[in-house]
């Protein structure tokens, strides 16, 4: 059944308002605050459910992890903004900019967009690539497959967020990731035990919303947990490495973690026995 003009209409007008609220909130300026409501959409749509358009039900969308990550990342910003300014490692007043947006939930998007290829390769329109997927595209892991991914990247984006943001208020001196040296707060690769651990939670708290939205069970919790968390420390790795050199910056790393923690995921669903599971 096709999508519905309702589905699409609270859709776009649900977004808007986020981006809204967002941009009030200064947590974004405005031009990041279309590019996150443009994901917004994009995220909603791909994961609507696929036997019945006639009711919407945002709150069985990837809306809701968004929503959660958007407070979550919104909160832990504000936690201790003065001593943040003091140390000078406090996020500007104008708010995240677009490619900071782009950078943290943009590969959620890409990563959901598998579910339509997924369907199209089970009409056989499409000859999916990797035999492994095609294989798993009408089992559980195979239906869950894009959004298990799409989660883990969002878990993870919420998890670097927190952890930056709770280690420089409430963690001690922090250390190299590579070497455990102490280092300024604030240098690309340190971490403190405090702001890793609330990052974890960040992401366990995505990651139950997302499974709970998308009517996944608790493997699809357990493995986007545990991919958050790898892309949190494949994050302080390449803060500490890449991003130090001046080979990349902060936005192509948030990236790429994010990516690392989808990766990470479907490498999980990919190993794990996923016969009679759901």
């Amino acid at each position: 059944m096709p999508l519905l003009p309702i589905a699409v209409d609270w859709t776009v007008g649900l977004s808007a308002l986020l981006a809204l609220v967002a941009w009030r909130q200064r947590a974004a300026t405005p031009w990041a605050a279309v590019a996150g409501a443009s994901i917004a959409i994009s995220l909603t749509l791909s994961t609507l459910p696929d036997n019945d358009y006639r009711f919407y039900a945002p709150w069985r969308t990837a809306m809701v992890p968004l929503v959660v990550l958007m407070v979550l990342t919104s909160m832990a910003t504000r936690l201790g903004r003065t001593h943040k300014e003091q140390m000078g490692t406090a996020e500007r007043c104008q708010g995240r900019a677009p490619s900071q947006v782009a950078a943290n939930l943009g590969f959620a998007t890409i990563v959901s967009m598998l579910s339509v290829l997924l369907w199209l390769g089970r009409l056989g329109i499409v000859q999916l690539g990797f035999s492994r997927l095609h294989g798993l595209s009408g089992t559980f892991w195979g239906s869950t497959l894009p959004f298990t991914a799409g989660i883990a990247a969002l878990a993870e984006s919420a998890a670097d967020t927190v952890s930056s943001e709770v280690g420089q208020v409430f963690g001690k001196r922090p250390r190299m990731v590579t070497t455990l040296r102490l280092a300024e707060p604030g240098t690309d690769g340190a971490i403190t035990v405090i702001g890793t651990l609330a990052g974890v939670l960040a992401g366990a708290v995505v990651s139950a919303a997302g499974a709970a939205a998308l009517s996944g069970s608790w493997e699809m919790f357990a493995i986007a947990s545990a991919a958050a968390v790898f892309g949190l420390l494949f994050d302080s790795l390449l803060g500490a490495t890449i991003e130090r050199r001046g080979w990349l910056n902060n936005d192509a790393v948030n990236f790429l973690s994010t990516a690392s923690a989808a990766a990470f995921a479907l490498g999980l669903m990919a190993i794990l026995p996923h016969g009679g599971v759901g």
